[in-house]
């Protein structure tokens, strides 16, 4: 059954390798489930609602990803637009939680209005193969930051931004040590060799008594102070235009980064350049923003981290549908989910990263005007600390040098629209 649904043999995988890719993905994107609670707590939610809502959340839309559109990606509450919803909207601009629910609730299914026309795929299409590659190549930079950042490797300094960091703390060399042994097993052709790093350096960590051992099961809190709380009419105000504007843009951008990314990683890219499944991937994904909105959680969406998973063989939406039990099950073992530490993580996001910089091998380097807004997007990515921020730097450098060197013609329309909605993004957001 199995086999027939998800397509194994065709994708050449087996259900030994999605379970192992599922749990992998799952280990890298599990800090979400602790995180993110805290940060809507700022916001004023219940903490103990909020990471039970989390966890249905995350398990609905990577579920619905996998059954549906049969793509190995992890979806959850996504980073950068949890602090959005906590420090901007309701911190800063003073909403409520209830009303910053009902903008995310609004976007998502603008959101999804575009998914299912033929607006969103026609302009994901529409992108230049040099700067899809780019966005692929950026976002690997991007998470490999996030793992040097993790692992403590890479520090703030106020006179140089970034600098190295303690290398003989203890977590610092577990992190290092985790990358070292990820990329031997990986080279010895161990399957599972990213879980295995992860799993060696959490026991190693418990061992030194970094982490304490907290127990294996716990009831789950109820999540009925934050079910349904949505104020959809509240939102529904002229001066949260811009606010739902934000959410829908920064999503749908983030989103087209991470799964041309993953889509490249889990080889759906045929040799035409045709992406298997994408619009079903991209009805799903936002299908499962608006969701997010009625169980207390910031946009849904799909993780980067899910290239872990991709590593490690997954192939078909059997990964994603792993994934989406393992939160579920989360739910009753969050005292064993939370031991795992960010820097057992950071191996595994590093080596990942590393492999994901392979695909600049396919950029165009003959033509600057292809190639510059590239390298722009793969720099910037990482710098900005923002996939959409770096995606728009590139999209714009790449209009410019295209009429600054007479090949207006060259430009798609997709090119165009994007150049408009980034600069309006600048503008006016």
């Amino acid at each position: 059954m199995l086999e027939k649904f998800f397509k194994l043999k065709e994708n050449n995988t087996t259900i030994q390798t999605e379970l192992i890719a599922g749990f992998t993905t799952f280990i890298t994107m599990a800090y979400i489930i602790f995180v993110n609670p805290q940060m809507m707590s700022t916001a004023g939610m219940d903490q103990g609602a909020s990471f039970v809502g989390t966890c249905i959340a995350a398990s609905i839309a990577c579920i619905l990803m996998g059954l549906y559109a049969n793509w190995p990606i992890g979806l959850a509450p996504g980073m950068g637009l949890n602090a959005f919803f906590t420090y901007t909207v309701v911190g800063e601009m003073g909403y409520t939680w209830e009303i910053a629910l009902g903008a995310v609730f609004i976007a998502g299914i603008l959101f999804w209005f575009m998914s299912i026309t033929p607006v969103r795929q026609w302009m994901l299409e529409s992108i230049p193969l040099n700067l899809r590659v780019a966005m692929g190549a950026g976002v690997g930079l991007f998470i490999g930051l996030i793992g040097l950042k993790n692992g403590g490797i890479i520090v703030p300094n106020e006179a140089t931004l970034l600098s190295m960091g303690n290398i003989l703390l203890p977590e610092t060399i577990l992190a290092m040590l985790g990358f070292l042994v990820i990329a031997i097993l990986a080279i010895r052709k161990v399957r599972g060799a990213i879980l295995i790093g992860v799993m060696l350096i959490t026991l190693l960590s418990i061992f030194m008594g970094i982490i304490n051992f907290q127990g294996l099961v716990s009831y789950p809190p109820s999540f009925l102070p934050i079910f349904l709380k949505l104020d959809i009419l509240g939102a529904l105000d002229l001066a949260m235009i811009s606010i739902i504007t934000s959410f829908l843009f920064v999503n749908l951008f983030d989103t087209a980064g991470t799964l041309l990314g993953v889509a490249n990683q889990a080889r759906l890219v045929q040799d035409s350049g045709k992406i298997l499944n994408l619009d079903k991937a991209l009805k799903a994904d936002s299908s499962s923003s608006a969701i997010g909105a009625f169980l207390g959680c910031a946009p849904v969406t799909s993780y980067i981290e899910s290239s872990a998973g991709a590593e490690a063989g997954g192939r078909t939406g059997l990964t994603a549908v792993t994934v989406g039990f393992l939160f579920l099950i989360a739910i009753f073992f969050s005292p064993l989910a939370s031991i795992i530490p960010a820097h057992a993580t950071a191996g595994a996001l590093i080596y990942v990263a590393i492999l994901m910089l392979g695909g600049m091998e396919k950029l165009n380097w003959s033509d600057a005007t292809e190639l510059l807004p590239a390298l722009i997007i793969i720099v910037m990515i990482p710098l900005t600390f923002s996939i959409a921020n770096g995606i728009a730097l590139g999209f714009l450098s790449y209009v410019v040098l295209k009429i600054a060197t007479g090949k207006v013609t060259l430009i798609s329309s997709g090119a165009w629209f994007l150049t408009v909605v980034f600069l309006s993004k600048f503008m006016f957001l």
